[in-house]
């Protein structure tokens, strides 16, 4: 059975940004999710974030950085859709070019569910034997 869940939203926040031009269905969803200005939702590429922006990125690095060095096996565990997919190229084209030995498992969502549950973890140990196992697209549900 499909079910819908209306999320609240600061009606102060939907009306500014829909004063800034956003539509005001999507005005009310972006409040709801909490962006507040319109700069936000800029797309280009001077407006993301710089990596080094990440919480733990430096350690992230050198955690890669040691594996690819020590040869270590990682498999990257996609979701199917459309930036689940482009995720996953992306982290398996950097990886290799940086010479690690790599693999790539996207569990069947009707089995498995959306993120990454105990199962996909499972599953990924159990067909590919990784080292380490990086997650892409995931969300921060799975958490």
């Amino acid at each position: 059975m499909t079910r819908i869940a209306t999320r609240a939203y600061p009606f102060r926040t939907a009306e500014l940004l829909r004063q800034q031009g956003v539509h005001p269905v999507l005005a009310r969803l972006y409040a709801a999710r909490g962006l507040v200005d319109v700069k936000d939702l800029a797309s280009e590429l001077n407006a993301l974030i710089a990596p080094s922006g990440l919480l733990h990125i430096d350690a992230a690095a050198v955690f890669l950085a040691d594996a690819i060095a020590a040869g270590k096996k990682m498999v990257i565990v996609a979701d199917y859709d459309c930036d689940g997919a482009t995720a996953c190229a992306v982290a398996l084209r950097g990886l290799r070019a940086l010479g690690a030995q790599v693999d790539f498992i996207v569990p069947n969502r009707f089995e498995y569910g959306y993120g990454l549950t105990p199962e996909i973890v499972a599953l990924t140990a159990q067909e590919k034997s990784p080292d380490i196992i990086i997650t892409v697209d995931n969300g921060i549900a799975s958490i």
